[in-house]
């Protein structure tokens, strides 16, 4: 194809054309279709019964445990995050590369196997199973242990979204703020806070999808005590067991709104964050003061 004909953008009509085509057919078949009969499901019985299946009091239970087990897991990787963060992107310092891979770790390992190493720590025949049994304290199979596998699996998503924000800003504003006589609690809020505050948004919004929809991890460590250690993930897979369709359904579609509003709230920080950008970049450039002309 001659370059006279090919657009400014570089490709044919027809395969910009197929491309979108493509990644739209690829969209409604395994995006949209299955949100669809998720939701079809769900109130196939009608109305009555998908909210009879909602107020149901295991599934209350439930809902009632993801949202603790979320509220305490996304602060404590919050300030996890900022932390590592900060030490990576603005010190040098020596294991900074083992900090960096240890971060990295619940992506490479099955969220399975992290149940399972919960289990052999502080299972009953586990390392402080028996001293945990000797002084009452329940660890596995009950909500510290669906906390403490929840919070393993979710903590990298906040650390690396601030990672290559925070290296790419630099430190420089941070010693300029310390020469001036800022304090590090003043200089973190007043300087950096404000500069990474969209991709700390992101990483929270990421972290909350994932410790609400977590299952492998969780399932091992909960025990399925149903009304007790179940989350939404985990009550809905007893309810299909069970052979209650309808019930699972309208669990799992509360799962899907919790994710399509978990996507709204991510569209809506993205464009704002665009707009702030829109608008730095529209601002005129400061022209640069004359220097007097020295006396002859």
């Amino acid at each position: 194809m001659s370059a006279a004909r090919l657009p400014l953008h570089g490709e044919s009509r027809a395969v910009r054309f197929a491309l979108i085509a493509i990644a739209l057919a690829f969209m409604l078949l395994f995006l949209v279709l299955p949100l669809l009969a998720v939701f079809a499901e769900a109130l196939r019985k009608g109305v009555g019964a998908y909210l009879e299946a909602l107020r149901e009091p295991d599934a209350w239970a439930a809902i009632r445990l993801t949202l603790i087990t979320a509220l305490i897991a996304v602060p404590l990787n919050l300030v996890f995050g900022v932390a590592a963060a900060w030490a990576i992107a603005k010190f040098e310092f020596r294991g900074k590369s083992f900090l960096t891979t240890l971060i990295d770790l619940p992506f490479s390992v099955s969220p399975v196997v992290a149940g399972l190493v919960y289990v052999l720590v502080f299972g009953a025949q586990g390392w402080f199973g028996p001293w945990l049994a000797e002084h009452g304290i329940r660890i596995v199979f009950a909500v510290p242990g669906i906390v403490l596998a929840t919070i393993f699996v979710t903590f990298p998503f906040i650390a690396r979204e601030l990672i290559p924000l925070m290296q790419a800003q630099g430190n420089e504003e941070e010693q300029a703020a310390q020469v001036l006589g800022a304090t590090g609690w003043q200089t973190f809020w007043r300087v950096t806070l404000p500069n990474i505050k969209w991709g700390l948004l992101y990483g929270v919004i990421l972290c909350n999808a994932r410790a609400m929809g977590e299952f492998g991890a969780v399932s091992v460590v909960s025990g399925h005590i149903r009304g007790q250690t179940n989350t939404m993930p985990l009550h809905v897979e007893v309810l299909y067991n069970e052979y209650q369709s309808a019930a699972a359904f309208a669990v799992a579609s509360l799962l899907a709104l919790l994710a399509i509003v978990t996507l709204v709230i991510k569209t809506v920080i993205e464009w704002r964050h665009q707009r702030e950008l829109d608008a730095v970049a529209a601002l005129p450039p400061e022209r640069p003061a004359t220097l007097p002309k020295e006396s002859t």
